[in-house]
This record gives C-alpha cells, sequence and structure tokens, in this order.
C-alpha cells in the first residue's frame, strides 16, 4: 500500500519546476542569424588571347552571313514586287518562291554560328569560369541578327502572299 501513495507524490514531484528555470523569452543564437545570400564578389574574366582571337574569326564570319543575307533579302524583295499581283504558280511568282528559300539558305550559317558560340559560352560556364564580355557580345549580336533576319525573312513571305 505504501507503494501506491509513493506513485503519485513521484508523479506530482516530476510536475514541479523550479522557480528559477523558467525558459528565457530572449531570441535564440538561431533566431537571430539572417537568412539573405551572402554577398559574393563578382567575378572577372582574365583576359584570353585565344578566345579572343576566335571570336573575332566568328564575328568576321557573322558581318560575311549578315551580307550575304542582306544581298539575298534585297534580291527577293524585287522578285516579290514582279510578282505582286500575279496569280500562284506563275513564273515570276515561283521566281519569288524560289529566292524566299534561298533567304532560308543563307540563314542557316548564322543559326550554326550562334549555336557555336552559345557552345562556347556554356563550356566557359561547365569549367566554372567567369563570363568572358566579348564572347557574351558575340553571342548576343549573333542571336539578334538571327531575329531580325528571321522578321525580314516572314515579312518577305507575308509580301508574296498579299499580305
Amino acid at each position: 500500500m505504501r507503494s501506491l501513495v509513493l506513485i503519485p507524490i513521484i508523479a506530482l514531484a516530476g510536475c514541479v519546476e523550479s522557480a528559477s528555470r523558467y525558459p528565457s523569452l530572449l531570441p535564440r543564437p538561431a533566431e537571430a542569424q539572417s537568412l539573405e545570400e551572402p554577398v559574393r564578389p563578382v567575378p572577372v574574366a582574365t583576359p584570353d588571347a585565344a578566345l579572343d582571337k576566335q571570336v573575332s574569326g566568328l564575328t568576321a564570319q557573322l558581318d560575311a552571313i549578315s551580307a550575304a543575307f542582306n544581298k539575298g533579302a534585297q534580291d527577293a524583295e524585287a522578285r516579290i514586287a514582279v510578282a505582286r499581283g500575279l496569280p500562284e504558280g506563275s513564273g515570276p511568282w515561283l521566281d519569288a518562291q524560289t529566292s524566299l528559300a534561298e533567304l532560308d539558305t543563307l540563314r542557316a550559317p548564322l543559326l550554326t554560328l550562334l549555336s557555336d558560340l552559345e557552345t562556347l559560352a556554356i563550356e566557359r560556364g561547365a569549367a566554372g569560369l567567369p563570363p568572358y564580355p566579348a564572347l557574351d557580345a558575340a553571342v548576343e549580336r549573333a542571336g539578334a541578327l538571327s531575329r531580325q533576319q528571321e522578321g525580314r525573312s516572314r515579312s518577305l513571305e507575308a509580301a508574296l502572299a498579299g499580305g
């Protein structure tokens, strides 16, 4: 019977704490830490003569491709002007269609060159190297030129279609 009396006393003793052991309401060290992304210095690319030479060569190809496309677009505009208003399947209309197909052929090297430039930039990133300004500028220029040529091709197609 004595053990029956001791069980409630022991149970009650576990519920009682001393008055000096209340938990602190002050922020804990983990709560005071900032969760913001740390500021990291921006890496600067060191000059690379071999990459500069490669980018320069690809940029020169870009200029040649652009000139060839512009010449082809002018030819297509002239043929479309002659074919405007004529029925589909007529000789001038077929000549205009042929020149539009040639424009697509003239755009293909630009798309390949853009892919090559993007591959160089991706390989630099995969190697953990910082972005190279000359390479990034060449990629941006090639992308802009590709969008411009695509827009010009579409507008010429629309002009031939009577739009």
